[in-house]
């Protein structure tokens, strides 16, 4: 197991985001309809990318951590999000949902094995999917690991990262009354899913921007607006999830059941100076699961197109494809 990446890497040059070759909408129940693409080699190695958030949805950059002339690279918007249907709805949105979904999109297109990559609630995502279906991930490429425990939750919305960006938590934490302050997520809750349109975008807003400004270490501060529809989304699933710990079953739950996929390789690349993630959850995981080598990267934090993050992770993508033979793929 690796344990640094090393001396700091130029910044990586990344594949081009070529169009897809196939893009569809895909009934999945519950009157759900999720936005499916594919682009790539149609005979390439599989890979399905698992987007952040709950609630980011899936972008062009996203296919360009993957050689197009190798890989078959499929991207979805999950539940409730991006061009998915219905907009920003957490109903019959959970964590299995989507690992039952990941599963129909994987039948729907034909695909026996593939490799599966994500990065924050993406690598959340990955794991859960993976050990409940560790026959059909060949490898895993985790990103700013987040295992859905209680005190990852605490560390960023109970005041931790806001130790800190003393300035950034205040203006997080002002438009929430002093005595609903000790249980964050709760306070937006209301706010977010109070059936008032203006008040909804208000608190959305302010939810992203609080991640999204301790994304980079390169942060200046900027606490920006993110655009309406996709904060509303951002914004409700991800305080919907996080509300509910993940839906799994106990708090823990992915760490204890690294055994299920004990066998399965995995890289995981993580950033020193992760805000949002801090990198023990990454130790553990790798410490944990034999297989796992993880890319500690200098000077990096959270988001996937910081240098060190994306060097990484094309290195990573590169020499799966030295290993096809080996991983049946």
């Amino acid at each position: 197991m690796d344990k640094s990446a090393g001396q700091k890497r130029a910044a990586p040059v990344l594949y081009p985001a070529l169009a897809p070759f196939d893009q569809r909408m895909l009934a999945v129940g519950d009157g759900h309809t999720l936005y499916v693409e594919q682009c790539g080699n149609p005979s390439g190695i599989p890979v399905v990318v698992l987007h952040g958030g709950p609630g980011g949805g899936c972008s062009p950059a996203m296919r360009r951590y993957f050689d197009p002339a190798e890989y078959r690279i499929i991207l979805f918007d999950q539940r409730g999000c991006g061009r998915s249907r219905p907009h920003a709805s957490v109903e019959a949105n959970t964590t299995w949902h989507l690992v039952a979904d990941i599963e129909m999109i994987r039948a729907a297109l034909g695909i026996d094995r593939w490799v599966v990559f994500g990065g924050s609630w993406g690598a959340t995502l990955a794991l859960v999917y993976a050990q409940t279906h560790p026959e059909r991930a060949a490898y895993l490429v985790l990103r700013g690991v987040f295992l859905m425990t209680q005190a990852e939750l605490n560390w960023f919305y109970g005041g931790g990262a806001g130790q800190f960006w003393p300035d950034l938590w205040q203006r997080f934490s002002d438009p929430i009354p002093v005595d609903e302050r000790s249980d964050m997520i709760e306070a937006y809750h209301k706010r977010l899913f109070s059936d008032d349109p203006a008040l909804e975008a208000r608190y959305s807003r302010t939810w992203v921007a609080w991640e999204n400004a301790l994304a980079s270490i390169e942060n200046d501060g900027h606490f920006g607006d993110a655009p309406a529809e996709y904060a509303r989304a951002f914004a409700r699933l991800e305080n919907h999830y996080f509300r509910n710990a993940g839906f799994l079953e106990t708090d823990g739950q992915i760490l204890r059941n690294v055994p299920l996929i004990s066998h399965i390789p995995a890289t995981i690349v993580q950033g020193r100076y992760d805000m949002i993630c801090p990198p023990a959850a990454a130790w553990q995981l790798a410490e944990n699961w034999g297989r796992a080598e993880i890319r500690m990267v200098p000077r990096a934090g959270h988001a996937l197109s910081e240098p060190g993050i994306s060097a990484e992770l094309i290195r990573t993508t590169r020499a799966i494809l030295r290993q096809t033979q080996a991983l049946g793929l």
